[in-house]
């Protein structure tokens, strides 16, 4: 298995918007060792895979990003993160998510499987096996506020806000903010400074 030995969830990334400069550590990327530690037994010494990396960087989206106030039927609802197509996180996200919470709320995952209806999840990974079906998916989320992340090649230009790309043996993201603004998601600064390249347009957005 693929071992990304200086990855950085929430941490270290370049930033291009104008200049393509690197920025420097982030504090946050203590939080992601915090929170890939016990998913490995505690062995520190152990580097996570490419897919605990990507794992621990959607349950810290959650605490980034707001969605609007109808996206919860209740106070008490959970945040959904959920995964259509070939979930090819195995044990790594139930690893980082199970008895979290944010804000307060439970986070719960959920498989999808072509057809069922998505606008459930608030984080909805499309996994690479669902490349064909990108326009039928961005379709059916219309008008809701699911923040569509993957991490296939072209993810952003076909309408995607979330794209994980591999770079130095570390994963970080790309972010498609007109996509996510058209969803009514609010982006923290702190998560658009740390996103790789920030996209101003790309392909027909879900929302």
């Amino acid at each position: 298995m693929r071992r990304f030995l200086d990855s950085n969830p929430m941490g270290t990334v370049g930033r291009r918007v104008g200049t393509g400069a690197p920025i420097g550590i982030s504090r946050a990327t203590l939080l992601v060792l915090v929170l890939l530690i016990p998913a490995l037994g505690g062995r520190a010494q152990d580097a996570p895979s490419e897919y605990q990396v990507k794992a621990a960087y959607l349950f810290n989206f959650l605490k980034f990003v707001e969605w609007p106030e109808n996206t919860f039927v209740d106070p008490l609802a959970p945040m959904v993160i959920g995964v259509v197509g070939d979930d090819p996180f195995g044990s790594a996200l139930p690893q980082v998510v199970i008895g979290k919470t944010v804000q307060g709320r439970d986070v719960v995952i959920r498989i999808y499987r072509a057809g069922e209806d998505l606008r459930g999840a608030h984080i909805l990974f499309i996994a690479s096996s669902e490349r064909k079906k990108l326009p039928a998916i961005f379709s059916s989320l219309r008008g809701s506020g699911v923040l569509t992340v993957g991490d296939m090649e072209g993810f952003l230009d076909s309408g995607g806000m979330i794209q994980f790309v591999a770079e130095n043996n570390r994963v970080r993201f790309a972010i498609n903010v007109d996509a996510a603004r058209r969803a009514k998601l609010k982006m923290s600064s702190k998560l658009l400074s740390l996103a790789k390249t920030v996209e101003g347009k790309g392909g027909e957005s879900a929302n």
